[in-house]
């Protein structure tokens, strides 16, 4: 098995410079120097960019918490109160919207069973919220381990290989060529773990607004406060 250390990358085949120069590889060439261990971690990559384009779509403000919202509630049932029209209009409009529309639904309801209704859409709705974050979470956590071990493939390949007539220059490019799989498992990391975290904190503090809003409705609905 010479997969890593013979023969050398065809970048380095193909190059004109002297074994003394250092060549600049291409993207593919570094894939294919790496060998097989990288596939996972470029399919780890493809699928944290999906999620973090995704959730960055998905989590705006205006779509999930928006700050309008609430007023015109209010304003709507105070004047017509809280017809099944409006109700099924505010669950679709978005996540705040279940929320609100779950305690209009109990409107006529004591304030602690109008309160359970909010908690129980709202659980489910900060689901919603954490879709896909585990994933990426997991991916932040797993990619540098699978770069790790293609560095030990790569390594084991390479002492494995080498003949007694190898010399310094060839096992040097086999090991630089091992440890492109540490270098792309902490490209992939270091991103997904920025965008985990800030994916997190930006959903913990929309279920902390969301909450905050349900209680101001209830406390409209019951008296409590003039808005």
């Amino acid at each position: 098995m010479q997969a890593f250390a013979c023969p050398p990358p065809r970048w380095w085949i193909e190059s004109d410079r002297s074994p003394t120069e250092t060549p600049t590889p291409s993207v593919l060439a570094i894939i294919e120097g790496a060998g097989w261990p990288i596939w996972p971690l470029i399919l780890a990559s493809v699928i944290a960019l999906a999620i973090i384009g995704e959730r960055g779509w998905s989590l705006r403000r205006t779509l999930v918490a928006p700050a309008d919202l609430l007023p015109k509630v209010v304003a709507e049932y105070r004047q017509n109160g809280a017809s099944a029209e409006m109700v099924d209009r505010v669950s679709v409009h978005s996540p705040l919207g279940e929320v609100l529309a779950a305690g209009l639904r109990n409107v006529k309801s004591p304030r602690e069973i109008m309160k359970e209704a909010i908690e129980e859409t709202g659980r489910g709705v900060a689901l919603q919220l954490e879709r896909y974050l585990t994933t990426l979470g997991t991916i932040a956590g797993m990619a540098p381990l699978l770069g790790l071990f293609g560095t030990v493939i790569g390594m084991i390949e390479i002492f494995g290989a080498q003949s007694a007539s190898g010399t310094p220059a060839q096992l040097a490019l086999g090991i630089s060529i091992a440890l492109y799989n540490t270098a792309f498992g902490l490209i992939v990391a270091i991103p997904s773990m920025v965008a985990y975290r800030h994916y997190r904190a930006k959903v913990d503090s929309y279920i902390v607004d969301m909450e905050l809003q349900a209680v101001k409705l209830v406390e409209v609905v019951h008296g409590e406060r003039l808005a």
